[in-house]
């Protein structure tokens, strides 16, 4: 419960509740979204980033696609 409290304390202290209401969050969405696209873009996981193995994988279904046409 004492958690809760402090949550709950922390949202009010967000300026634009009147104006914006739940809106008023956003910004930090778009910031946690961008912040994540570029850890994916940028961070080498071993030897990969997300991206390559999201290519690498588009690439093999592409393949495998046309292999299943051409029998």
């Amino acid at each position: 419960m004492l958690v809760s409290k402090r949550v709950k304390r922390l949202l009010q202290l967000v300026p634009g509740k009147r104006r914006f209401g739940v809106y008023r969050f956003l910004p930090f969405f778009f910031l946690l979204g961008g912040a994540m696209e570029w850890f994916m873009i940028n961070v080498r996981i071993g030897k990969e980033t997300f991206y390559d193995v999201y290519r690498r994988k588009r690439s093999e279904r592409q393949y495998e696609a046309r292999m299943e046409k051409n029998e």
